[in-house]
């Protein structure tokens, strides 16, 4: 097996439809044996990704590559961008707006979740254009 590719679109402002691709990316993660541990991983940072989507993007694209020894998860939007990466890297820094936080998300925990569940949460950003963030988790 060289690689399985998924690719899902996310719906941006569709908190009810929020974490489809995530579940879809953890069943078959599952279905393949992968270790449990690592499912757990996997899902957490990209379900984090997949939300910030949704709350400041508008939607976006997931792409999955399955591979041996590594998932490798791309989440890209073109919203707004990231002024300040290394702010938005800090717990509990958030941009969401109050009717967000009343539906219970923008605690400010996104990307630091992404990172800390992720082997390499790599950011990249250009306010006006989007950001791109990159999930690689290594395979036990």
């Amino acid at each position: 097996m060289e690689k399985i590719h998924l690719e899902f679109d996310v719906d941006g402002r569709n908190f009810v439809s929020a974490g489809t691709a995530t579940a879809k990316v953890k069943a078959c993660l599952k279905e393949m044996g992968i270790n449990p541990d690592d499912v757990k991983r996997v899902a957490i940072a990209m379900y984090e990704g997949e939300i910030n989507m949704v709350i400041h993007a508008n939607g976006g694209k997931a792409l999955v590559d399955i591979y041996v020894d590594k998932v490798v998860v791309k989440l890209i939007d073109t919203g707004k961008g990231i002024a300040d990466i290394n702010l938005a890297m800090k717990p509990g820094y958030s941009t969401a707006s109050d009717d967000i936080r009343q539906l219970g998300f923008g605690a400010g925990m996104g990307l630091p979740n992404m990172k800390k569940h992720s082997d390499e949460c790599i950011v990249e950003s250009e306010v006006g254009k989007g950001t791109t963030v990159t999930l690689i988790t290594n395979l036990h």
